[in-house]
């Protein structure tokens, strides 16, 4: 039989694994342990594992981690990794750190398969999902970098699911990717401090707030269908009222006692101070934050980034309308790695990249 990636299973998959081939499953947390706490996937070098299973284990398993192809530091601290999925492709991994807490934003897809206009990664069109395994290694592989340099061993404290594609077009995955990050046996991460990012796939909203309801972000970036449709074509299938139904039957569930939307400003088209009138009627009521990106640009996006004086002047109207709204500070953009910058190396099956052409990584 074909040998199966390890990484590719949550704890209770692993032990459902390991009864199926005769072990105890007891078995599984030990090996679980060893690849998520303590970063080691060879079974030769899991110690308390006896030698007869390290040598099933090397015949029916593997544990695969994607090959770094590079590494990128920015002068505020701000690390991008580009890892090799497979032959043919490339994804985006970052880490931002901060005084209080280390974030890691990580991709769900290759590519993706939106075509959010003001985005690069949707600018590079659609390859295929990630696996579990390809998720859950962006963590794997961090915290192996990090712990080299840093002292302590709980340098990343967050974890966005903000980096290329969309979560929810991936659900199953992901899904499996965030019951292996909140694993106490593992990465030991809480809901509040899991965030996922969606353009608004509501079937996905409902089945994430049914299954395991984590922080939720929406990407929003319009007040109305007119705006949003032009720039987010998504939202023709999935119009904006609709989307803010779904976030008031989310939040009774939500870790977080509000939802965050984000909210790229782009000069001339979506940042006119009546759009952020139309956005107090639209969240009324919906506890809500607001997190203001000015756009980070990239080759022949085709958008600029309102000005500071206006971003300022569309935050003052939703604060004093009682709207927590933050501006949010641009990290990384010197490597290419802040909000909507994140290409990776996509062989794309969309033919996307012949409308708008390849933007390459560094």
């Amino acid at each position: 039989m074909d040998k199966i990636n390890l990484l590719d299973l949550t704890l209770n998959q692993l032990e459902t694994f390991f009864v199926s081939i005769g072990e105890p499953k007891f078995r599984a947390k030990q090996v679980f342990r060893w690849v998520h706490v303590y970063g080691v996937i060879d079974f030769n070098s899991m110690t308390d594992i006896a030698k007869s299973l390290q040598t099933k284990l090397n015949d029916i398993a593997y544990i695969c981690i994607p090959e770094i192809y590079s590494e990128h530091v920015s002068s505020d601290g701000v690390i991008k990794w580009v890892l090799k999925v497979d032959s043919l492709n490339k994804i985006e991994t970052v880490f931002i750190p901060e005084d209080n807490r280390g974030t890691l934003c990580v991709s769900s897809q290759v590519g993706c398969a939106l075509e959010c206009q003001f985005c690069s990664t949707g600018r590079q069109g659609f390859n295929r999902n990630l696996s579990t395994g390809e998720i859950i290694s962006q963590l794997w592989i961090a915290n192996k970098k990090l712990r080299s340099n840093y002292k302590s061993d709980k340098v990343i404290t967050n974890v966005v699911f903000m980096g290329m594609g969309e979560p929810l077009a991936n659900y199953n995955n992901v899904l499996n990717a965030i019951t292996i990050m909140l694993d106490n046996n593992a990465y030991n991460l809480s809901k509040r401090k899991l965030t996922l990012s969606t353009s608004g796939v509501i079937p996905g909203i409902n089945k994430l707030r049914d299954d395991c309801p984590v922080s939720l972000a929406i990407s929003l970036h319009a007040s109305n269908d007119v705006v949003r449709n032009e720039i987010i074509p998504l939202n023709k299938k999935y119009p904006i009222v609709q989307l803010i139904d779904t976030c008031r039957s989310y939040i009774k569930s939500s870790p977080k006692n509000y939802i965050t939307f984000e909210y790229v400003m782009l000069k001339g088209v979506n940042d006119n101070l009546e759009y952020a009138k139309e956005l107090i009627d639209l969240v009324q009521g919906l506890p809500s934050k607001f997190n203001l990106i000015p756009f980070n640009s990239f080759p022949n996006s085709g958008f600029e980034s309102s000005s500071r004086n206006q971003i300022v002047k569309f935050q003052r109207i939703l604060q004093e309308a009682g709207l927590i709204t933050t501006i949010r500070k641009t990290r990384g953009d010197s490597i290419d790695a802040a909000c909507g910058q994140l290409v990776g190396n996509v062989k794309d099956k969309t033919k996307r990249q012949e409308k708008w052409g390849t933007i390459k990584i560094i």
